[in-house]
């Protein structure tokens, strides 16, 4: 507890103020990363930057998750949902003027960007995540989806899931293979499967690679993980719009 004429820091503001902290924040900030990654990208030991991460998951800004492709090593995430919530509340702790205002939405890109997004079967999240990312995209953003091993069709529970939750029917979609986009450009690529990241190729004109560890829905029993992997990849996809446009102005016209 603060003694007498202490201010208690808002929970955000000590967790974010570290240098190192904030740091890694902004590499998870778009990205899925595991901790040799973080380790390369920051310079640090790989002792501290799990220390580090340690107290970031603790606060509830980062999860972690196994991978799917070799159960010893786990992927991080930073939750953007309850970053937000922590800035507002440390503006509001601040200053009631300072309350975050409502996003009116992100703005069309200055020229047309082409996003795929690939996992292995290309029967659940990356169709989904196609599918949302169209649903909330402004003008001037495409999304296309393949699997590195196309299944047959599409899982049930995911045309279901996306029809229940966003009215989104893709009953008449079918899987598609990497293999048929080889002439294609891509400005973004983004995995959704932690194998498909391992053999995903690269594209001409590719900018930008993201990765998203999502675990298989089809890998647990009962509908409910899809449901929860669509509201998983329904935030992921709305935090990836500003970037794009952002990039967009960025870089200008390809």
């Amino acid at each position: 507890m603060p003694s007498a004429g202490q201010v208690e820091l808002p929970a955000f503001v000590r967790l974010a103020a570290h240098p190192l902290r904030w740091r890694l924040m902004t590499e998870l900030s778009v990205s899925d990363q595991r901790v040799r990654e973080l380790v390369a990208r920051v310079g640090e030991p790989q002792n501290l930057v799990s220390y580090h991460l340690r107290q970031l998951r603790d606060g509830g800004l980062v999860t972690s998750s196994r991978s799917s492709l070799d159960g010893r090593d786990s992927y991080y995430h930073l939750d953007l949902d309850r970053c937000a919530n922590g800035l507002d509340d440390a503006g509001v702790a601040l200053h009631p003027a300072l309350r975050r205002p409502h996003d009116s939405g992100s703005p069309a890109p200055s020229r047309r960007i082409e996003v795929l997004f690939v996992c292995t079967g290309n029967s659940a999240r990356s169709p989904i995540a196609e599918a949302l990312l169209d649903r909330h995209a402004v003008a001037g953003v495409s999304a296309t989806s393949a699997g590195t091993r196309p299944k047959d069709q599409l899982h049930p529970d995911a045309v279901r899931a996306l029809q229940r939750g966003f009215g989104i029917d893709l009953s008449g979609r079918r899987p598609r293979g990497l293999d048929t986009l080889t002439d294609r450009r891509f400005d973004v690529v983004v995995t959704l499967c932690d194998k498909a990241r391992e053999v995903c190729p690269e594209f001409p004109g590719q900018q930008r690679t993201i990765h998203w560890s999502v675990r298989d829905p089809a890998a647990d029993p009962g509908r409910q993980a899809f449901e929860h992997a669509t509201a998983d990849i329904d935030t992921r996809v709305r935090y990836l719009l500003p970037v794009l446009t952002a990039t967009a102005r960025s870089e200008g016209p390809p």
